[in-house]
């Protein structure tokens, strides 16, 4: 539960820093993702994020909905690949002096023995400690 809590802390954090660009934790982070990849499947961004099929889902109908990312191939069964499009890239570059602050500020809700912590665990579970 506490775990849970704090998440949601978290991501309320990171939501409200990004409000004024219209877009949420959860699309910044697939724009992220799909530009640290490159071209993929949405299952791929999926597993790259640990998130559920519907998830992705949700989010990816969104920014292509914004021109953020493009479908290079789909079919009957839906979208195959995934691309950051040039409007992608310009709102991941947008986002970053709010981005860089709300990390200041989870630094500082978290405290140092928090982020260490946090660090520690990400590392050992296999994901991306700067992430």
């Amino acid at each position: 539960m506490r775990a849970r809590l704090i998440s949601r802390a978290l991501t309320s954090l990171y939501d409200s820093a990004l409000a004024g660009h219209g877009v949420t934790l959860a699309q910044v982070n697939l724009l992220a993702a799909l530009g640290m990849v490159g071209p993929c499947p949405p299952s791929k961004l999926g597993d790259v994020l640990q998130l559920e099929r519907s998830t992705v889902s949700r989010n990816v109908n969104l920014l292509l909905n914004r021109g953020w990312i493009e479908a290079l191939s789909s079919d009957a069964k839906g979208v195959r690949e995934l691309a950051l499009t040039r409007n992608g890239r310009a709102k991941i570059e947008s986002v970053l002096p709010e981005w860089r602050q709300a990390q200041r500020d989870a630094a500082q809700l978290l405290g140092a023995r928090g982020v260490d912590a946090v660090h520690e665990i990400a590392t050992s579970m296999g994901f991306v400690s700067d992430a």
